[in-house]
């Protein structure tokens, strides 16, 4: 399977004032995300609140995305992708989104454990992956480790070796890693020389796992606001330039460190979406917004490390 290269975005859901879905940003917002150097977007993961959404709405948001894809002459040209998060506390559910993922021609899907009930064993993974993954046997299938969440602190090699010794999910394309342990990351990277796709998942850690030897792609929150600088970290990279990759990694971390005063990324960072000319609304509950005093502060925290000059455009 193509491995991919390079960062993929994970959107923010936009919703309206009456707390809807609103699709008529899309097309604007997946431009944007082009013209930044992301290649492509996981949809309805967490970032998107995609646990908050119905199935239709879900769907909708899928078919919108791959619309403003497909209307975009130069974002098609690119191959930007979209990935549907696919993942839900119904594996029905879950299998029925990925079918309609395949329908509508997105590029691939993926699934965090759900969680609840939380999963305890790699076999019972294996099992909720597989009844997923057979929804769109003709994409590839990412798994979403992202413990934090869901409670599923299980060893993905032990994962990535049962599936491939079993050879029961015939689609899977790697894992979406959001994980501190850069050890397990590489051990998953290395597996069966390289078999698998592993997409980095933490922003702050970039460069990290390019020094490592192997990270080729990942998936990121603060890229919808700040991909200019994580991109740049890649092609520092490439090109040589540790100081300047040092540099622009230690930036990112900046920029986490603000948004972690203010909630976080699904909160704090959809806000500043608005601050950058993206207004996606507000976020559904149970999460807390943000106050329109703590909109002052964020902006303000954020001049103060010369954010908006290195920010998205």
């Amino acid at each position: 399977m193509e491995k991919i290269k390079g960062l993929i975005d994970a959107p923010f859901t936009p919703f309206n004032e009456n707390n809807e879905i609103n699709c008529g940003i899309i097309a604007r917002y997946a431009s944007m995300l082009g013209r930044n150097g992301l290649k492509g977007v996981f949809i309805n993961g967490s970032s998107g609140e995609g646990y908050m959404l119905t199935e239709e709405e879900r769907m909708t948001l899928a078919e919108a995305w791959v619309d403003a894809v497909n209307g975009d002459p130069l974002l098609k040209e690119n191959g930007f992708k979209v990935i549907v998060h696919v993942g839900s506390t119904c594996v029905k559910s879950s299998r029925r989104l990925a079918a309609h993922a395949q329908k509508i021609g997105a590029w691939g899907i993926g699934a965090m454990a759900t969680p609840f009930p939380k999963i305890g064993r790699v076999a019972e993974l294996v099992d909720y992956c597989e009844e997923i993954a057979g929804g769109a046997p003709e994409l590839p299938f990412y798994y979403y480790h992202i413990p934090a969440f869901n409670g599923a602190y299980l060893s993905m090699y032990d994962f990535l070796k049962a599936v491939d010794e079993s050879g029961r999910i015939p689609n899977l394309a790697g894992i979406k890693y959001t994980f501190e342990s850069l050890y397990e990351y590489n051990r998953c990277r290395r597996y069966a020389n390289g078999k698998y796709d592993m997409l980095h998942g933490q922003d702050e850690t970039i460069l990290p796992c390019l020094a490592m030897g192997g990270a080729q792609g990942g998936i990121g929150g603060t890229t919808n606001y700040n991909g200019r600088v994580l991109t740049g970290i890649i092609d520092a990279w490439q090109k040589g330039d540790l100081e300047k990759a040092r540099e622009l990694q230690n930036f990112a971390q900046d920029v986490i460190d603000v948004i972690c005063h203010f909630r976080g990324n699904i909160v704090g960072g959809k806000r500043i979406m608005k601050l950058i000319g993206f207004d996606l609304g507000k976020n559904r509950t149970p999460f807390q917004n943000i106050t329109d005093q703590e909109e002052v502060q964020l902006k303000k925290e954020l001049e103060e490390i010369g954010f908006f000059d290195r920010c998205n455009k």
